[in-house]
């Protein structure tokens, strides 16, 4: 069943992102007079073909779901056209009309980025607060002054939230081969300090490889969490009962409660109930009698735990935190490659089609804000790989187009097929590589 949820999700993404990116040619080419003949996602012979429109273009879905086309009129330069439709060939359009349509599917993968990025904010992303748990003695995590409970708000004055912000903030300082690091933390009495690292010595491999946290000497604060309570919902049964924030609980109907997961359970089995709690409250013991409500056959008191942040915003801010995500990602996924080719990351960290299917079905199942997370990396991913200057992708057209521009015409078939053979070589060496990768982590 797992199986078959994975290979459900990896479909549902490529599906998406690749009629997304093929869309974007499709529709600049359409508004500037070219002629479509077929719209495909999937390649292969179709499993499914509808013709629509007065051109009678074919919309079709085909069995293998790595990519997709757009075929226009007079896209081979020994193709036969009608005299009528000369005019709308493609071969024949204007080098900045060729070129708009060319760069409209990456164009279209970054704005499809953008809106995932701000519905992922207005659905709100829950993540584990920055909280520090165990640190090793003698460490330099230790020795810079990190102690347990303390919360990370900002790695060198850029704003943390979550873990996942943490790791991705000092991974854009790594990638610029910064080695001097301020973590600024907030202790148990909400004051805050600044905490310096060295990190030299550290490498984008180390977070990759998930040694990071090991080398530096301390951890996230892990389950099991005290239950311990974080925030009160308004009109929620717990403010009815005046329970507070940073009251523990001690017992349900005389059952210790040992952790958050115990309490969580405990209530949600008895909606409507009422429950007999002893709680703590600046060291003394009070007693409650909650009554949970029913939502959806389980109970509920409508408290969350300290341990967790949602961050969600309007539409407003989360367009603008959308737009500020692509770019992160989208500047971020360039460093990557770059120390990639320069061979100061290792080849091992690139991913082939049985990873992405992995991480889309384990996003599919921690929840939409997740997915759409996933969607939108994916889809930053996909648009900067086809701008890469690699004859049969966007970028290689792009440059075959740059040359043209420069030189007044464009170059030679001959020169294109020893290029495109070229391109074809880089493309089969690089999914080889990434497929041989997936394998590997797949049986090690």
């Amino acid at each position: 069943m797992l199986i078959v949820q994975t290979l459900l999700a990896f479909i549902v993404v490529i599906g998406i992102l690749v009629t997304v990116h093929e869309f974007g040619h499709y529709w600049v080419a359409r508004r500037l007079g070219v002629k479509i003949l077929r719209f495909s996602v999937g390649f292969g012979n179709p499993l499914w073909l509808r013709r629509f429109g007065k051109d009678q273009t074919e919309f079709v879905i085909a069995p293998l779901p790595l990519g997709g086309y757009v075929k226009m009129l007079g896209e081979q330069k020994d193709e036969e056209i009608a005299p009528e439709d000369l005019p709308r060939a493609f071969n024949r359009k204007p080098l900045w009309v060729r070129t708009a349509i060319v760069a409209a599917g990456p164009l279209f993968n970054f704005l499809f980025a953008i809106v995932a990025y701000t519905i992922m904010f207005m659905v709100g992303v829950t993540g584990m607060k920055a909280l520090v748990g165990d640190v090793v003695p003698h460490s330099l995590a230790e020795q810079a002054g990190f102690r347990e409970g303390y919360q990370i708000i900002a790695v060198n004055e850029k704003q943390t939230v979550r873990w996942e912000s943490v790791i991705q903030a000092t991974l854009q300082q790594l990638l610029d081969d910064e080695k001097e690091f301020t973590y600024s933390v907030q202790n148990d009495q909400g004051q805050k300090l600044n905490l310096s690292l060295n990190l030299a010595g550290f490498t984008i491999d180390d977070i990759a490889e998930g040694h990071f946290f090991d080398k530096l000497g301390l951890h996230p604060f892990r389950s099991p969490w005290p239950a311990i309570i974080g925030d009160v919902m308004p009109g929620s049964v717990a403010e009815r009962a005046r329970l507070q924030p940073g009251d523990k609980i001690l017992t349900l109907d005389k059952q210790p409660i040992s952790d958050w997961i115990a309490l969580v359970k405990y209530v949600n089995q008895r909606p409507g109930q009422d429950i007999y709690a002893i709680i703590e409250r600046h060291n003394q013991k009070l007693e409650l009698i909650l009554r949970p409500d029913n939502v959806d056959g389980k109970g509920r008191l409508g408290i969350s735990a300290p341990y967790f942040v949602t961050e969600r915003y309007n539409l407003w801010h989360s367009l603008i935190n959308g737009l500020e995500k692509t770019w992160d990602m989208s500047v971020l996924t360039l460093r990557v490659m770059v120390k990639m080719l320069t061979l100061q990351i290792s080849y091992e960290h690139i991913s082939g089609p049985i990873s992405i299917a992995q991480f889309a079905g384990q996003s599919a199942q921690l929840g939409l804000a997740v997915f759409l997370s996933f969607l939108g990396l994916v889809s930053v991913s996909l648009a900067i790989i086809n701008l890469l200057p690699i004859p049969l992708l966007d970028g290689g057209h792009l440059f075959f187009y740059l040359i043209e521009w420069i030189k007044g015409s464009p170059i030679t078939e001959r020169t294109e097929y020893f290029f495109q053979q070229i391109g074809l070589t880089l493309l089969l060496g690089l999914m080889g590589l990434a497929i041989f990768n997936d394998l590997w982590r797949l049986f090690n």
